[in-house]
């Protein structure tokens, strides 16, 4: 369960006491810290993966891509700041990123190429906030990987079963494509990706 600490902060003072140095992880929601929940070794599993196929990907079509290991997503719009799963980087654009150097903050679309959530018990901050955040940031693509089948009904369908939602940007909004068990993903940032839901999925052992 996702713990909230009551006291609206500016974006300024978050970045200011981030990291306490407990090793956990905290977001900004509109000037609410919360804290992160304890990640799980199923959900490490599924990052590991990911992240796994993706840079091999971006290294076999030399794109001027890199992961970082820690890093804020700060819509332009009011206090939020969000630390996604696995966050791709377009290195040529970060010099016209103010908060980059000193803050490792992004705020600009043509930085993200992608972003990735995968699921765990705060889904609704993935379909709901972040997928309007990001939309209104402008990333082009932004994945929800549901391995654990987490997400509401109305998100993944009903019985719910592992989902893979993959939105992309078209004309200033987001349209979804849903994946599941041997669909094979497709990324309008990687076109020729070849990697099945399935795939993802039997990434925890």
């Amino acid at each position: 369960m996702t713990q909230t600490l009551r006291k609206l902060v500016t974006f300024d003072e978050f970045v200011a006491q981030y990291p306490d140095n407990t090793g956990k992880r905290y977001e900004l929601h509109d000037g609410v810290i919360v804290e992160m929940s304890p990640p799980t070794g199923d959900h490490e599993q599924v990052i590991g993966f990911l992240v796994g196929e993706i840079v091999a990907e971006y290294k076999r079509l030399k794109l001027p891509y890199f992961i970082p290991k820690t890093a804020f997503v700060k819509p332009l719009e009011g206090e939020s700041a969000y630390s996604p799963d696995v966050l791709i980087l377009n290195q040529p654009n970060l010099v016209n990123e103010p908060l980059w150097k000193k803050e490792s903050t992004i705020s600009q679309a043509q930085s993200i190429p992608l972003v990735v959530e995968v699921v765990s018990t705060n889904w609704r901050d993935d379909y709901l906030k972040k997928a309007a955040d990001y939309e209104a940031v402008g990333i082009s693509e932004y994945w929800i990987v549901d391995y654990a089948a987490l997400g509401g009904r109305r998100f993944i369908g009903n019985p719910k079963q592992p989902t893979i939602s993959v939105y992309s940007l078209v004309e200033g909004e987001y349209q979804v494509r849903q994946f599941q068990n041997s669909d094979r993903l497709i990324s309008q940032t990687f076109t020729q990706l070849n990697l099945t839901a399935e795939q993802i999925f039997q990434s925890v052992a």
